[in-house]
């Protein structure tokens, strides 16, 4: 062996073991508070409660939402979630797998490929930046699919766009090119269609803009999409064969229509991405002015990554602007190419000064400073949580008494509350409000079609309260706490406690 091949496999040792120490580093960034405040209602209480039943049901393949069949998103978040559970309990920490792991791939992705493709230290910066943006920082340990998708479209963006750049420069590209399909088909699992379509959608423009068909035409791999059909289409297959209807549910009604309709949650201006982007980067944003100078997308050997970035920014905030329903989440594929465009947009600038480095880096505090500042703030001030309800519950009811929820269902109380069967929800189930609005009720209602057996002892009919109530000697019901003005039995049960609006009532019945 020559001093040659020694020197080559020490330097690929010392780089492997690097790599361990980066994605150490950045997984431990991001988890260490993610145990630290209690799940978020609606979102992660709904998504984490999906997936706790996903476990204690033993059925891996439907998600159920209190016991019906759930299906306004796949399964990938649900599997990773229940299996971070089994390992590490149900706990907080456990229920964020899911986004941490879409954070260090989305991290450790981009990582990887600005080592390939840019100067020496850009990636290490580029990184950093990433990794202290709140938006990240806080979508990382925010347990519901958004975090988890952009990781997935992070990864083929840039396993695409590292196959098309060693095509171009002649080298093997054809495992990078195979495992950006298999990514892509994971963030078909997580999150639906846009898995793919935007990863494809963003790749396919940078290349026509560089006036490269040749190397698109190179990325089409029919092994690719073999691996891409086996990975994605099962469980899809599998849902359509046990639930008639599923598929047009799911990918008429909850990607088409909530794309191209009105009547959903959370309509926005035209402009609120970029005005969230602008907010969450803001202690970076005046680094960024050398990005906009004359020759920056010129320059002839870091114009093809520059471009990337910039096409990658511009696709995601303009796909997600066009919807008039608009979660903060769904902007998070945004955040790694515009992390990286302030790092080299920094890096761009002629030599910098002494007053320069100390404003670079009192950016890094202030938005750390920011992501662990909100994060402390909803530890202290759990607002959107009814923890505290759900643990009375867990502490002083007996296994076999149920539990009601009226006018209401909060998705953390079976999470927090260790039930193992479905919460018996009461309302007004016949009336054509229900189908009005974008909410819980929507939500349990049309999950309800698909079982209607089990939606008849979930989904109760107020009327049928009273009945239902003296099944069981002892029961539990969770409520507004003027609750008791619509149902005068109330008025006989002992409250236990009220937070923030709801009380929880229990109520002892003549049943025998």
């Amino acid at each position: 062996m020559t001093a040659a091949t020694d020197a080559g496999e020490w330097e690929s040792q010392r780089l492997h073991s690097r790599g361990w120490v980066v994605a150490a580093a950045v997984f431990a960034w991001l988890a260490a508070t993610a145990w630290a405040r209690p799940l978020m209602l609606p979102d992660e209480g709904r998504y984490v409660g999906v997936a706790l039943e996903m476990l204690r049901s033993g059925d891996w393949l439907t998600p159920t939402l209190d016991g019906l069949p759930y299906f306004h998103k796949p399964p990938l978040f649900y599997w990773i979630t229940a299996t971070s559970m089994s390992v590490f309990g149900a706990n907080a920490w456990a229920a964020r797998a899911a986004p941490l792991l879409g954070a260090c791939l989305a991290a450790l992705s981009l990582h990887a490929f600005a080592r390939r493709w840019t100067p020496a230290g850009e990636a290490r910066v580029g990184l950093r930046v990433l990794l202290v943006q709140p938006l990240f920082f806080l979508g990382a340990q925010f347990a519901n699919l958004d975090m988890l998708v952009a990781g997935c479209i992070s990864a083929t963006v840039l396993l695409l766009a590292d196959a098309a750049l060693s095509a171009e420069h002649g080298r093997q590209h054809h495992g990078t090119r195979e495992a950006a399909y298999v990514m892509a088909a994971l963030g078909v699992l997580a999150k639906g269609l846009i898995g793919a379509v935007l990863p494809g959608l963003i790749v396919a423009l940078w290349l026509l803009l560089r006036r490269r068909g040749a190397v698109l035409r190179a990325l089409i791999s029919w092994r690719g999409v073999l691996l891409f059909t086996a990975i994605a289409c099962p469980w899809f297959v599998a849902m359509q064969l046990r639930f008639n209807g599923f598929l047009d549910y799911f990918f008429v009604v909850q990607h088409f229509k909530r794309f191209a309709a009105g009547g959903f949650n959370n309509v926005q201006p035209f402009w609120f991405y970029p005005a969230v982007l602008a907010a969450g980067a803001a202690p970076f944003l005046p680094w960024l002015r050398a990005a906009t100078a004359r020759g920056y997308f010129q320059h002839p050997s870091r114009s093809p990554v520059r471009l990337l970035m910039a096409v990658w920014l511009v696709v995601v905030v303009g796909f997600f602007s066009l919807p008039a329903s608009k979660l903060i989440g769904y902007v998070l594929p945004a955040v790694p190419p515009l992390a990286w465009l302030i790092a080299d947009s920094f890096l761009a600038r002629p030599a910098p000064s002494v007053r320069s480095r100390q404003l670079w880096h009192a950016s890094f505090a202030v938005a750390a400073v920011l992501g662990l500042g909100i994060v402390a703030w909803f530890s202290w001030q759990p607002r959107h949580s009814t923890r505290e309800l759900a643990q009375i519950i867990a502490a002083r009811r007996a296994p076999d008494e149920p539990v009601f929820m009226l006018n209401h269902y909060d998705f953390d109380v079976p999470f927090y509350a260790h039930l193992q069967a479905p919460v018996r929800v009461v309302d007004d189930w016949s009336g054509d409000e229900v189908q009005r609005q974008d909410n819980w009720r929507r939500e349990l209602a049309d999950a309800g079609r698909f079982a209607p057996a089990a939606a008849r002892l979930s989904l109760l009919e107020k009327r049928d309260l009273a009945s239902a109530l003296r099944q069981a000697p002892v029961n539990w019901v969770l409520g507004p706490a003027d609750a008791a003005l619509t149902w005068p039995l109330l008025l006989h049960a002992q409250p236990v406690a009220t937070v923030r609006g709801t009380t929880l009532w229990r109520v002892v019945t003549d049943a025998r």
